[in-house]
């Protein structure tokens, strides 16, 4: 599948979804504080979402609910992970690790872990 990137909001929407798994735009509305989403507004983020091919919807008389067809890990990995790993670590997986190790953000003990894992398939 072909990922088309999200905007900041649709992001922010799809992380709601992704948490609730599925809702109404009524039930999701409330998450949204800082700053605070209109109906409308949200709706059609929604829809946008729903466009671009993230969501679906199930359809109970007049009302919609809502869920993620596009897996998280799915969106990290073709964007955030890849992302990351291109624009600072040269696509360097190893240079990403070495970069957490030399800032003391993973343990020889972490890293023994990571290794018995990528060793075992986990």
């Amino acid at each position: 599948m072909e990922f088309q990137k999200l905007t900041n909001k649709e992001e922010q929407v799809m992380q709601v979804l992704w948490n609730l798994e599925n809702a109404y735009v009524k039930d999701m509305l409330p998450l949204f504080t800082e700053p605070k989403l209109h109906y409308n507004t949200l709706s059609t983020i929604i829809r946008n979402l729903e466009e671009k091919g993230y969501v679906s919807h199930r359809q109970f008389g007049n009302t919609y609910e809502y869920f993620p067809v596009v897996k998280k890990d799915d969106y990290q990995n073709h964007f955030v992970l890849n992302k990351v790993v291109g624009s600072y670590f040269n696509d360097s997986y190893k240079d990403l690790v070495a970069y957490f190790a030399k800032n003391e953000k993973v343990t020889p003990d972490d890293l023994r872990e990571i290794i018995r894992m990528i060793e075992e398939g986990d």
